[in-house]
């Protein structure tokens, strides 16, 4: 398997949700580079936004970290306001706002992905530009245009969690490989 060019530096991000019966896995690599270097070898890209929901980010750092931070800050009125926690596909919403009337401004690719009591585990994908897509896994950053292909044959629906979880650290693994 060839890796990068000599001299070639590589550091993408790639991030990834599935969905299962029950719940979702997430991943995402841990590096955050600036230009040709790594700037933090253990970023965390999955952030926690409510007690059941998570964002996975990639893209411009603080971008995302300011819209996952303005979302949770939403999120929580939301709660207090309706006494009860808010469903995967509202928080996705207000993802989806946020990154579409911004969109010339952010640089910001972004899934969220979470369990509720109404849909179960769900996984939306907002990519560059703020559209918003229920799908059964997404994957985003750099690293996820190299295992579409890997993906697509090994994906089913129905899968355990612990084939999701192993799912998920095949992928990215297999993404890291090629991307740096």
């Amino acid at each position: 398997m060839s890796k990068l060019k000599p001299g070639e530096i590589s550091m993408g991000t790639t991030i990834m949700a599935v969905e299962f019966d029950g719940g979702v896995v997430l991943g995402a690599d841990s590096r955050t580079s600036s230009g040709p270097y790594i700037v933090n070898r253990v970023t965390d890209k999955l952030t926690m936004v409510n007690e059941n929901i998570y964002c996975c980010r990639s893209g411009s750092a603080a971008d995302t970290q300011a819209v996952a931070d303005i979302v949770r800050y939403q999120l929580d009125l939301y709660t207090a306001q309706h006494g009860e926690p808010p469903t995967v596909k509202v928080a996705a919403s207000l993802f989806q706002e946020i990154c579409y009337q911004n969109r010339s401004q952010l640089m910001a690719g972004i899934i969220i992905a979470g369990w509720d009591k109404r849909e179960g585990g769900s996984v939306y994908d907002i990519p560059l530009g703020g559209s918003l897509h229920r799908e059964p896994f997404s994957l985003g950053g750099s690293g996820s245009t190299y295992v579409y292909g890997y993906c697509d044959k090994t994906f089913r629906p129905g899968m355990s969690k612990e084939e999701c979880i192993e799912f998920v650290k095949n992928t990215v693994s297999l993404a890291m490989t090629r991307d740096g």
